[in-house]
């Protein structure tokens, strides 16, 4: 009987195996097709490779010109594949900060690349200096064809982490090697300074929503109003949007009550996003700046506060972007950005994906001499 119940388990355990096998094999298949399930690709690459004159584009660029192609057919304009070194780049960007060595990069007239450290960073700690052609960065030499988005990548890293350049300094073009240690650098997305129009108001320009956005417009207020200002201008000109979250925790700053934003993502229940309690600065009296540039989760902040009733629209109708990105990490460090959802703001009376916000007052777009739209301010408060 042992060998029986022996052979019946050792049976057993094929069929669970197969059974495993099999169904890892589908699965795979289902999700993950293979490239020979698109015979007319194969038959281009192979006549391709046996006739055209020039070879094919090495990997990943010819990956990557596949991936772009498959997206075109899918035909969303805000579905779209990032490379590696811009994908480091945007994120460091919305983060508020990354680690680097603090230097603005430069083309040169002959394609060189050319640095120039940030006061007291960790580059001009180290001696490199205004102009620096900059020839290496680790083990990888700079060619004049190399995309500035690679260079920029390759120097940043972790806080921390140390990065040896080798630089050429003219003019008798001397080459130094400099090992720096990344520090963190912040990336400020708001500037602000009193209108000279009219110095009690303050002006706070925000040029990306970003994770330490609110933060931002919080310190300028604060400084703005030791500065004298009484009345405030948000400006969004030109702001193409950034974080949904952030532009939400921005809208909560100036709001003391109520909805700001409804989410919908396929098959789900909507998310409302609302005002827990009131903003430090829901006081202050806020006009918002907007333009044809100003989209996405600017026009979040800007709607909400529209819609609310808090904040009076100055400037011209925004570009009208109500979907949301979701963004996937590629094994390479590249990145694919989905349109997953939808988002509308509770109580506004137009449709942003259709109109985008229409301002309440109209202001030319800025040209040479005053801006348009700060005399529009101007006026507002002193009617």
């Amino acid at each position: 009987m042992n060998w029986k119940r022996t052979f019946a388990v050792y049976i057993l355990g094929l069929l669970a195996f197969g059974l495993a096998f099999s169904s890892g094999y589908f699965v795979r298949a289902y999700f993950y097709p293979s490239l020979s399930e698109y015979p007319i690709w194969n038959e281009v690459r192979q006549i391709l490779r046996a006739n055209a004159l020039t070879d094919p584009p090495p990997d990943p660029a010819l990956e990557y010109g596949m991936i772009r192609g498959m997206l075109a057919v899918y035909d969303d304009p805000y579905t779209r594949f990032v490379e590696p070194a811009r994908t480091e780049l945007d994120s460091d960007n919305l983060e508020g900060s990354y680690g680097g060595i603090g230097a603005s990069l430069e083309r040169g007239p002959d394609g060189q690349v050319l640095l120039y450290p940030f006061p007291n960073s960790p580059a001009a700690e180290a001696g490199v200096q205004d102009g620096d052609v900059l020839l290496r960065v680790d083990d990888r030499t700079l060619t004049e064809t190399m995309p500035i988005d690679e260079v920029v990548a390759a120097l940043r890293g972790l806080e921390g982490d140390s990065v040896t350049i080798i630089i050429s300094r003219p003019p008798g073009d001397t080459t130094e090697t400099f090992t720096i240690e990344r520090a963190l650098i912040p990336l400020p997305s708001v500037t602000w300074r009193l209108a000279p129009e009219d110095e009690r108001l303050g002006i706070i320009k925000v040029n990306l929503i970003a994770a330490s956005t609110a933060e931002e417009i919080e310190k300028a207020a604060s400084d703005l109003d030791t500065q004298g200002a009484q009345f405030y201008a948000l400006d969004l000109r030109g702001n193409g949007g950034g974080l949904v979250d952030a532009g939400v925790n921005i809208a909560r700053l100036f709001l003391s009550d109520g909805d700001i934003l409804e989410e919908r993502y396929r098959g789900e229940t909507p998310n409302t996003y609302d005002v827990r309690q009131p903003g430090t600065l829901s006081e202050i009296p806020l006009v918002v700046l907007v333009d044809g540039n100003t989209a996405s989760a600017a026009e979040i902040v800007a709607g909400a506060l529209q819609a609310r009733g808090r904040a009076t629209l100055v400037g011209q109708p925004t570009f009208g972007k109500d979907v949301i990105q979701l963004a996937f990490e590629l094994s390479d460090g590249s990145s694919l950005h989905v349109t997953a959802a939808q988002w509308s703001i509770p109580g506004l009376k137009t449709d942003i994906g259709t109109s985008g916000l229409i301002p309440d007052v109209r202001a030319e777009i800025p040209t040479d001499g005053p801006d348009p739209a700060i005399l529009a301010v101007v006026v507002y408060f002193n009617p």
